[in-house]
């Protein structure tokens, strides 16, 4: 009992916790969700994948969907893809992100809808839904023909217009990719048929007849057009092609026709009866079908020939003795015959028969003694261009008959001097020389001519000839000028070269024979006084009074001429060149030459060499001595002398010479550079001295023009005429204007203040110099400023510097109006007296001027203004002068 009851108990704690189980089942079924996929549609790129399409051009590799689907809960939820059992596997799932990946080339064609079983789950709940994927065309496909390549048989009588073929091809895409057009492809050319380009059917063009002897096949090329579509994103249209082959079939419609026409054929002499004279053949237009062709002659015949019917030949019935005509034109017919016996088309042809005899007899030349092979004669050179040659008396003939005796006469020689006439002969000709080439016929260059005179038969098979020599003997006539060797000559002879001296020699050839070969020589020109050459040889000589000299004229030019018996001609030029030889030395203007030296100035000397040319004229300068010594240097060349490198100043030269003066004596030698030698001396004065203190251009041409006077009064001429032509054309523009406003002003008015002198206060020994200068209301524009020379100022003198009005030389202002103008300035003062102990010789200081115009300026405020640039210099100089002065009265 108390097992039993056990066993009640743990029934019943069993029961209990079976319940318990069952309950926290129920509570966790409750609890759980099954995940879902979202159905977006079948245009979404995401969801369950249901209806979706996409085209068969889709590249293998690309995502084409996204599974996307949640879980209830929110639990995490993976994705999967699957087919059915032995399909093909297209797509590929990302698992956790749901993408789908194209993993296979689609075709369309072979499969156009993809079941897929989708799946989604959320690790304990599996949702699976099978959808259908659409796959959507692409123009990838060409048309295909059903029936071509093909070979039809056409008959060629088959009516234009007519149908005779019907092209079939399918493309398997679906709309405008799928939809066919036909064309034909001719390449250019034209064609006799037509397609239609939506049923593919081929006609004959309208106009067009098929011919089966002109053409027995046709071949054509179809061309099947999709209406294109898409494909891989772009447009695309495809066509594919294929060759249809015609064969025309042939019919009864075209005669016989002879080949070969036209028709000739030849009854000789010694043809006999039953001779085969000619064989014709025709043959069946219609190429397809031939018929066999029967012969017969129509008329023409005369009863002399018959033909065979079967073969064509047409054969001679009686000798040819008795032939009554040379030609006979015969009518020949040609016959179908059906395979019933019956005659049907026919065609006509003509055939000429010529009577001839045998060519036996070659064509053959004859004098006046019969035939003959050789002819010669003699005739003067150069006749006359279409001139007959009369000496000669050919005539030429064949003696056969018809063609036989026409043949070609040709002249076979040096170049085309000759041409015979006639070209054509038919049995007898008298032959004709005709002169074509008069220039070529020189006796010069061909003594005598020989020629072949050629007759050859034209139309026979044997082709006859027969040959004669034409020799033609030339005799000479004076035809050629004589002919220098050279058109100029160029001799050198020394000059100083005794008369009769050997120039040069010419020489000149007349290729004529005889006296007329023979030729004279004359010189004539300009430049032939001095020359003379030998009629015979040629030699130009010196005429024995002549003395030529390079100096004078060393150049001269002359023609010389070489003639003939009869006065032909011809010219050279000659150019005499006179050698230049050393026979004259190096010469100075002077022997004994004065040269003022600046220091760093150069000094230049010049000697003169008459010879004509170099190096005989060529001088080398040098310095052969001077007194003291090592003080100069020249250039070897231009002769220009100057003072050693480091004599720089005055007291550099002092400190050398003992002398006062800074003078040297410096021997100078002038040599050319011929052979021999020559050379000359000449001794040159050098006055060394400073710089002035002037400075510009006209500071330079005055020092380098001292030693030349008439160069300085040629300049200030030339500088006074310029000025007076300025002033005139001003004056007169001016004058011109005020005439047009009918009055007349004055260029500028002019104010006149009153103006102390500018005061130079030269002081004594000692003292300075002093300066007094007003202030001015007038302005001094400075166009020039001249030094005049004078006496040495004594030093307490007082020099006045006016400034005012354009100065003229004699210190007068001149002006032109219509006005009253203010007085003249005063005049310059006069020049100082000589200082005491002063000499005449001694060299005189300058008076410096001012030359000025008035301009109208502002009153400055600075009264104490620098003193003006160049009255600062003429102090210096004045200064400076007055020092040196002071040193020597002191020595």
């Amino acid at each position: 009992m108390a097992f039993l009851s056990r066993m009640k108990n743990v029934k019943k704690l069993h029961c209990s916790l079976l319940l318990v189980l069952v309950h926290v089942c129920f509570v966790e079924t409750q609890a759980d969700y099954a995940p879902f996929f979202y159905d977006n549609g079948p245009y979404s790129s995401n969801g369950n994948l249901a209806l979706f399409s996409l085209t068969e051009d889709t590249p293998v590799g690309t995502e084409i969907y996204a599974l996307n689907g949640t879980d209830p809960e929110g639990q995490e939820v993976r994705y999967g893809l699957s087919f059915e059992p032995g399909a093909k596997e297209y797509f590929r799932v990302e698992p956790k992100s749901g993408n789908i990946t194209l993993v296979e080339q689609l075709d369309r064609e072979i499969l156009d809808s993809i079941e897929v079983l989708v799946s989604i789950t959320d690790g304990r709940s599996k949702v699976t839904e099978k959808v259908t994927v659409f796959v959507m065309d692409a123009n990838d496909e060409r048309p295909v023909f059903k029936n071509l390549p093909s070979f039809l048989d056409v008959p060629e009588n088959s009516e234009c217009g007519s149908s005779i073929y019907k092209v079939l091809a399918v493309d398997r895409d679906t709309g405008s990719g799928g939809s066919i057009t036909f064309y034909l492809q001719t390449n250019g050319q034209s064609s006799k048929f037509a397609i239609d380009r939506h049923s593919g059917v081929l006609r004959i063009k309208p106009g067009e007849m098929l011919d089966y002897e002109r053409s027995t096949t046709h071949f054509i090329t179809v061309v099947a057009k999709d209406g294109g579509g898409n494909y891989n994103g772009k447009e695309q249209v495809m066509s594919s092609s294929a060759t249809l082959t015609i064969n025309v079939i042939d019919t009864q419609d075209t005669p016989p026709s002879f080949v070969g026409t036209p028709y000739f054929g030849y009854v000789y002499e010694v043809s006999v009866p039953g001779s085969e004279i000619f064989t014709v053949f025709a043959k069946d237009g219609d190429l397809g079908m031939p018929k066999p062709i029967h012969y017969s002659l129509e008329n023409g015949t005369d009863g002399v020939f018959s033909i065979n019917k079967t073969s064509g030949v047409i054969s001679l019935l009686t000798y040819p003795i008795y032939l009554k005509r040379e030609i006979f034109n015969m009518k020949v017919k040609a016959s179908e015959v059906s395979p019933e016996g019956n005659l049907m088309d026919y065609g006509f042809t003509t055939v000429v028969i010529r009577v001839v005899d045998l060519n036996n007899h070659p064509p053959t030349f004859y004098g006046e003694n019969g035939p003959q092979n050789m002819f010669e004669m003699t005739m003067y050179e150069h006749p006359p261009e279409g001139e007959i040659i009369r000496g000669l008396k050919i005539t030429v003939n064949d003696s056969d008959q018809g063609s036989n005796a026409k043949f070609n006469l040709r002249l076979v020689g040096p170049g085309r001097m000759l041409r015979v006439v006639p070209q054509t002969v038919l049995n007898e000709a008298q032959v004709t020389i005709l002169v074509e080439d008069s220039a070529a016929m020189d006796y010069e260059k061909f003594h005598f001519l020989t020629f072949k005179l050629l007759a050859v038969e034209m139309d026979t098979p044997e082709r006859f000839s027969a040959t004669a020599d034409i020799v033609i003997h030339l005799l000479d006539t004076n035809d050629n000028a004589p002919k220098f060797s050279s058109v100029y000559y160029i001799a050198r002879i020394p000059e100083n070269s005794p008369g009769n001296s050997n120039v040069v020699s010419v020489t000149a050839t007349d290729p004529d024979s005889g006296f007329w070969g023979e030729v004279k020589y004359s010189i004539y020109g300009s430049g032939a006084d001095l020359f003379l050459i030998h009629s015979a040889s040629g030699i130009i000589y010196t005429q024995p009074w002549a003395s030529l000299d390079a100096e004078v004229k060393s150049k001269y030019n002359f023609y010389v001429k070489a003639e003939d018996a009869e006065g032909k001609y011809s010219l050279a030029e000659v150019f005499v060149t006179v050698l230049d030889l050393n026979d004259h030395p190096p010469e100075f203007n002077e022997n004994f030459l004065e040269k003022t030296m600046i220091i760093g100035a150069l000094v230049k000397i010049e000697a003169q060499d008459d010879d004509a040319e170099g190096p005989n004229n060529v001088i080398e300068y040098s310095i052969m001595k001077t007194d003291p010594e090592n003080i100069f240097d020249i250039n070897a060349d231009t002769g220009e002398i100057k003072l050693k490198s480091y004599i720089k100043s005055m007291d550099i030269v002092q400190n050398i010479t003992k002398q006062n003066d800074c003078t040297w004596s410096v021997v100078v030698q002038a040599q050319d550079r011929g052979s021999p030698s020559f050379s000359t001396t000449t001794v040159v004065k050098i006055d060394i001295t400073e710089a002035t203190q002037l400075r510009g251009p006209w500071a330079s041409f005055f020092v380098q023009s001292r030693d030349k006077p008439l160069h300085i009064l040629g300049m200030i001429a030339g500088v006074i005429s310029l000025m007076v032509v300025v002033t005139v054309f001003i004056s007169t523009i001016m004058f011109m204007r005020n005439k047009k406003s009918n009055r007349i002003l004055p260029h500028r008015r002019i104010r006149r203040r009153n103006k102390p002198p500018v005061t130079f206060k030269f002081p004594n020994s000692g003292e300075k110099l002093l300066i007094q200068e007003p202030e001015v209301m007038v302005g001094v524009n400075c166009s020039n400023c001249n030094i005049a020379s004078g006496h040495p100022l004594p030093p307490n003198h007082n020099m006045n510097v006016v400034t005012g009005h354009h100065w003229s030389p004699n210190h007068n202002v001149s002006m032109v109006s219509g006005r009253h103008w203010p007085p003249p300035p005063p005049n310059a003062p006069a020049l100082p007296p000589l200082l005491p102990g002063g000499r005449p010789g001694d060299r005189q200081w300058v008076v410096p001027t001012v030359l000025g115009t008035v301009a109208q300026i502002k009153p400055k405020r600075n009264r104490n203004r620098p003193v003006d640039s160049v009255n600062a210099a003429l102090v210096s100089e004045l200064k400076m002068r007055l020092d040196q002065r002071r040193l020597a009265n002191s020595s």
